[in-house]
């Protein structure tokens, strides 16, 4: 018997994965080598002590302690159900490490629970893919100099709600917002005041746009707006907030201040229109706003 026990230890020990065994009260009763690895504890610093102790202080991602209001191995042992979560554990070295844990009860020959073991893994691989995985998606649907939705994001989003119109019959509009003399301010100030100028405009629109909306920058000097759930009358009173807003903004550049305005095209989706027919109709108004004078707002 001893003998198997040497053997059984020798397997768990083997495992890069951590393993740790704890009773009815959740005091640890076996701490592997994965384990101490991954967490920096040796056996004898946590032999005798209590899961709830808060020795690993397991927290989930928004920083709410586990070991205090949803411990896994608590629920565990309450029902015999298997659990796996992805935690925060604390390392002896102050840092907190990104692990999978998963969680099963531990019966003896009556099948009564008698206690849990929890296996944890090193997840920072997986948070590291992640996180590139959101950084490729960024290069990809974000425009580097606003940081805002680029024009590819922008076509998929026009064809999503397309089809969430011809579905569900929700209605969205858009508009065409295109900055006033926009060559001029670049000669007077140069182009990085210029991009500074771009940078705010797309801030001031996206601050200003609710959040089920979309703002992106659709070239140049033009962005655009797509408007969900909404009539002629509040696009028109959307996009006259856009253009007031945008004309109030201003920083400081050289001895004066840097401000543009914007001239605006708007428009509501029609059950006839294509991405390609509402963006040429949204640009013909936005040009009639340039032929009114510019710094307007000409909505159908």
């Amino acid at each position: 018997m001893e003998q198997t026990n040497d053997l059984f230890k020798q397997v768990l020990d083997s495992l890069y994965d951590g393993v740790y065994f704890v009773d009815l009260d959740r005091r640890i009763t076996y701490w592997n080598r994965g384990a101490e690895r991954l967490s920096g504890y040796a056996e004898t610093d946590v032999i005798g002590s209590r899961c709830r102790d808060n020795i690993l202080c397991h927290i989930d991602g928004t920083g709410r302690s586990l070991c205090e209001h949803d411990c896994p191995i608590a629920h565990t042992i309450a029902d015999g159900v298997h659990r796996e979560a992805e935690v925060y554990l604390h390392h002896k070295g102050g840092h907190r490490v990104p692990v999978q844990v998963r969680v099963s009860p531990i019966r003896n020959g009556g099948g009564e629970i008698v206690g849990a073991v929890e296996v944890f893994s090193d997840n920072s691989a997986r948070i590291a893919d992640i996180q590139r995985i959101e950084e490729l998606q960024q290069m990809v649907f974000l425009d580097p100099l606003t940081g805002i939705a680029n024009r590819r994001y922008i076509e998929l989003n026009l064809q999503s709600r397309f089809e969430e119109m011809f579905r569900y019959g929700w209605p969205f509009g858009v508009m065409l917002l295109d900055l006033d003399h926009f060559k001029t301010v670049n000669d007077r100030h140069g182009h990085d005041v210029g991009d500074d100028l771009l940078r705010m405009v797309a801030r001031t629109l996206q601050h200003a746009a609710r959040s089920y909306d979309l703002v992106g920058r659709w070239g140049g000097e033009e962005f655009i707006a797509i408007i969900a759930n909404v009539s002629r009358e509040e696009l028109t009173h959307t996009a006259e907030r856009f253009r007031r807003l945008v004309e109030k903004s201003s920083f400081a550049a050289g001895d004066g201040a840097a401000r543009v305005t914007i001239s605006i095209g708007a428009t509501i989706a029609t059950s006839e229109d294509s991405v390609g027919s509402l963006i040429k109709r949204t640009d013909e108004l936005m040009y009639l706003s340039k032929g009114a004078g510019r710094n307007c707002v000409t909505c159908t």
